[in-house]
């Protein structure tokens, strides 16, 4: 249920100017919260349990159901067995972890908004969030938006995403013991992910689309001294085999142009993150790679916007990290509000 909705003359906005005050012919403005959550993943749902608990009472803007890249829940919904959760002693199906996070957030009175958010402005206080013609204002915002993983933009991948196919060897390798798998991509992740996968397939064949890695020396030689792992050079995938689980991969070779198929029964693609930060280029600090910039805890170069789980997280990307750096953001948030 959205918030009710006033007319720019509420209280809250008595002090700004008359310029800030109008929204734009059409908006609808709604009345000043002390604090909006834009994601919902494990991070966005945390910081919703504590900032609930709280009495902040707050509003949780998680995304649209259609969009691949954020969707309510983050990519725990394309998660099937979860076993690394703390908590869960036989593992967890990840939408039904996702649902339980949210069932708690709303049980202390978490709103939740199932729209995407099409524009912010952080440059005034307090902060304005528009979500199609509706404008939404808050003295603090907690950013959880999370980051996708690059995909190859095979039809399948859809499909078999969680059924044989993933990107994140810590979350699913222990699925795959004595598995024949797969491993796409040719720098340092895509490395380390092989080496740990080798720890549990019978075999790792990591398909570079070059003749050559571009994986640090240290990573190259280890993965070279691995008798669990092969190379398929000059190679890419071009179809993901099997209707209910991955039953193999079409790989085409770039130089002589022949195409065969890899028998493998997982395959994890491992060519990089896109973090969900568009919305705010221009406005808060980002790293070369897009994600955003945290300092003295969640805190953005921004007073009173915060940002938790992998929108800020380049190297971890767990559920449980996520859910961490979503209570520390809440905190940080709860005291800023606090504070003279």
């Amino acid at each position: 249920m959205q918030p009710d909705l006033t007319t720019e003359n509420s209280p809250a906005s008595e002090n700004r100017p008359a310029s800030e005050n109008r929204p734009a012919s059409g908006d609808r403005i709604a009345d000043v919260r002390d604090i909006v959550i834009i994601g919902s993943g494990p991070a966005g749902l945390t910081a919703a349990i504590y900032t609930a608990r709280a009495n902040l009472a707050p509003l949780v803007i998680e995304g649209e159901i259609s969009s691949t890249s954020d969707q309510p829940g983050g990519q725990l919904m394309l998660t099937t067995e979860v076993e690394n959760y703390p908590g869960f002693i036989d593992g967890i199906q990840g939408p039904d972890l996702m649902a339980n996070f949210r069932a708690q957030a709303a049980r202390f009175g978490t709103e939740y908004l199932t729209e995407k958010v099409t524009k912010v402005d952080l440059s005034v206080q307090p902060f304005e969030i528009w979500v199609g013609d509706t404008h939404y204002r808050a003295r603090c915002v907690i950013i959880s938006t999370g980051a996708r993983s690059r995909m190859l933009g095979l039809p399948a991948e859809r499909r078999l995403i969680g059924h044989g196919l993933s990107t994140c060897a810590t979350c699913d390798g222990f699925f795959f013991q004595d598995h024949d798998i797969a491993v796409v991509g040719g720098g340092d992740s895509a490395l380390e992910e092989a080496q740990f996968l080798s720890k549990f397939a019978r075999s790792v064949t990591v398909v570079h689309r070059r003749d050559s890695l571009r994986a640090s020396k240290i990573m190259q030689d280890r993965a070279f001294r691995n008798e669990r792992i092969s190379f398929r050079w000059n190679s890419v995938v071009t179809d993901l085999l099997g209707e209910e689980r991955l039953a193999g991969a079409r790989l085409r070779d770039l130089v002589t142009g022949e195409e065969s198929v890899l028998a493998v029964t997982g395959l994890f693609i491992a060519i990089g993150h896109i973090p969900n930060t568009s919305l705010f280029t221009g406005q808060l600090d980002m790293d070369e790679a897009g994600y955003l910039i945290t300092h003295a805890g969640t805190a953005t170069n921004i007073e009173g916007v915060f940002a938790a789980g992998d929108v800020q997280d380049h190297t971890y990307r767990q559920a449980i990290t996520a859910a961490g750096s979503g209570c520390m953001a809440a905190l940080d948030a709860e005291r800023w509000l606090e504070s003279p």
